[in-house]
């Protein structure tokens, strides 16, 4: 996975009032952490932040964070933005060793047209990111599942997908990623012949309390 860049500087000052004097100017107070790091109290430029994760092609990309010529190996661990305003208050970076293995989320992205698709049937995302477990740099952007050959019924268990000898994926029970399931069927219209609303076909197949 490509590393992004982001400069940063270190803050001696804590609390609302120079955190807000920070924003005025374009920055944003934040914290960095890790395993065997020391907590240190950072600021970031806001814009530039934005424009990092803009150019992030998953959740969890790793960041070369430089604290003046010093350089760290860190992901976005949280960001903090205002719900009105939507711009960002405060963010968490956390250091990743990159000898040492991590438990992260990655993105699913279905390739290809079901064939039970073509037949009528309905393509079912079920999982829409996986937990993996492997090297910061072996991170992949996404998991493709190809679903060309599923047909009506068929599925992608978690033990099918197979992603090298690099990343796994630490599942305890085979669950379903994706599936293809039958279309409507004919019970499931209306009287007038026209396909009952979603919310309707889900209330009839609710059991009785």
């Amino acid at each position: 996975m490509e590393s992004l860049n982001l400069k940063s500087a270190l803050r001696t000052q804590t609390g609302n009032g120079p955190a807000r004097v920070l924003r005025r100017q374009g920055r944003i107070p934040a914290v960095l952490y890790g395993p065997t790091t020391a907590s240190e109290n950072i600021s970031v430029d806001a814009s530039d932040l934005e424009k990092l994760i803009k150019k992030q092609k998953g959740t969890q990309s790793l960041v070369k964070l430089m604290i003046g010529d010093d350089s760290r190996t860190v992901m976005i661990k949280d960001i903090q933005v205002d719900p009105l305003k939507r711009t960002f208050l405060h963010a968490d970076f956390y250091e990743v060793n990159l000898q040492r293995k991590l438990r992260v989320k990655v993105p699913v992205e279905v390739v290809g047209q079901a064939q039970g698709v073509e037949m009528g049937g309905l393509l079912q995302v079920i999982r829409r990111e996986l937990e993996v477990f492997c090297l910061p740099n072996a991170i992949p952007e996404s998991i493709k599942l190809d679903v060309t050959n599923l047909e009506i019924g068929d599925a992608i268990h978690v033990k099918d997908i197979e992603l090298g000898q690099e990343v796994d994926i630490p599942a305890d029970v085979n669950f379903t990623v994706v599936t293809v399931i039958g279309g409507k069927t004919d019970s499931e219209k209306s009287d007038d012949g026209e396909e009952a609303d979603a919310d309707e076909v889900l209330e009839t197949e609710e059991p009785a309390a």
